[in-house]
């Protein structure tokens, strides 16, 4: 069998409508491989698979769709990764249910690599992101891929700084590769393209289907050594990530927060059942094996005199002008003004409704 032959195999399974992971495992274990299993008889399929299935694997899958996705990967840096292939991530082998095919556009080399998850809000706030750029950068400066969702907020933070850093990252997504999602995020999956990886387990075509995203966080924490959450609701989707990171005995970690804001209450949560709290890179790093090269950016000098005392007053915690002019007895003129150079110089960050948090 050639080549090409095997690859189309592979394919149909994976369009083969009603046909799950979990039963083409059973298949290929009873089967052998694709080609075998596309040959054999509606009465061998069926003591495997259901009768309704059985007939379509008799059927064959779309031909039209083989067509085009074997035309995708005929383009530069496309390919698809199965079971049988050398290169199949091992410890995503070793889950209870790996995707029996992996799309993937980029550096293939990269879905090997030793890689750290990290993920968090969507609706994360500017210190959130600020800390998973840090984290990721200095992680894939020490050896480690990141690995995230390309979701907006955190994950897309910690995509930019793995993109800064060595080891570079990954972007597992819900949908097939010849759609971005959110749009968006264009731009930056085109960066991942170039120099990092976008992966899906879903044909191509598949469009936005809200159950796809919980499924292919299993892949994220499946690649990966461990799982960083920088920010979370307690019903976050994240949680769902760190859950099956557990589940997997992946190492969990959290970055705790602000006890007021709801995006603490996930990464608290996490803590008290047992993840490792994190407060720099380097704890992350420790733990895994992993040392810091030291390219990540230095904290910078903070303010003297008067405007370091207005940095006290702000603290950690989001806060707006009425509450510092309360604290620092300055009036609302000359805190505007400070809180303007603060902005200019990267300290502090402008929030909705006058409120401001500071980012360092």
């Amino acid at each position: 069998m050639t080549l090409v032959q095997d690859t189309e195999s592979w394919l149909a399974l994976g369009l083969i409508d009603g046909l799950g992971d979990e039963s083409i495992r059973r298949l290929l274990v009873a089967f052998g491989s694709p080609a075998q299993i596309f040959s054999a008889n509606s009465a061998a399929l069926k003591r495997v698979v259901k009768t309704k299935v059985a007939s379509k694997i008799v059927q064959g899958a779309d031909g039209n769709k083989i067509s085009a996705t074997l035309e995708w990967l005929g383009k530069p840096a496309n390919h698809i990764i199965t079971l049988a292939d050398s290169d199949y991530p091992p410890l995503l082998l070793n889950i209870p249910d790996p995707p029996p095919v992996l799309y993937l556009k980029g550096r293939r080399e990269l879905l090997g690599s030793p890689a750290l998850a990290i993920v968090g809000s969507r609706n994360a706030t500017p210190q959130g992101l600020a800390n998973a750029e840090a984290f990721a950068e200095a992680a894939s400066n020490a050896g480690l891929c990141i690995a995230s969702g390309m979701a907006l907020g955190i994950d897309a933070a910690a995509h930019r700084g793995g993109l800064r850093g060595n080891a570079s990252t990954i972007a597992i997504v819900g949908t097939g590769l010849d759609l971005v999602y959110p749009a968006s995020n264009r731009k930056l999956a085109h960066e991942l393209a170039e120099k990092g990886a976008l992966v899906s387990e879903f044909p191509l075509g598949t469009p936005t289907i809200g159950s796809n995203f919980p499924r292919r966080n299993r892949i994220i924490s499946g690649v990966s050594l461990g799982c960083l959450v920088v920010e979370a609701a307690l019903r976050s989707g994240s949680l769902i990530t760190a859950k099956q990171a557990l589940e997997q005995g992946r190492e969990v970690f959290a970055v705790p927060g602000s006890i007021h804001s709801p995006l603490s209450k996930g990464c608290h949560s996490l803590i008290k059942q047992g993840a490792k709290l994190v407060e720099s890179a380097e704890d992350i790093l420790d733990e895994l094996g992993y040392c810091d090269t030291g390219t990540s950016a230095a904290n910078n000098a903070e303010p003297e005199g008067e405007q370091s005392t207005l940095l006290k007053h702000l603290g950690h915690d989001i806060t707006d002008i009425n509450t510092l002019c309360l604290r620092s007895g300055l009036t609302v003129e000359t805190v505007s003004a400070m809180l303007l150079g603060f902005e200019l110089e990267g300290i502090v960050a402008s929030l909705p409704g006058g409120r401001y948090q500071r980012l360092r």
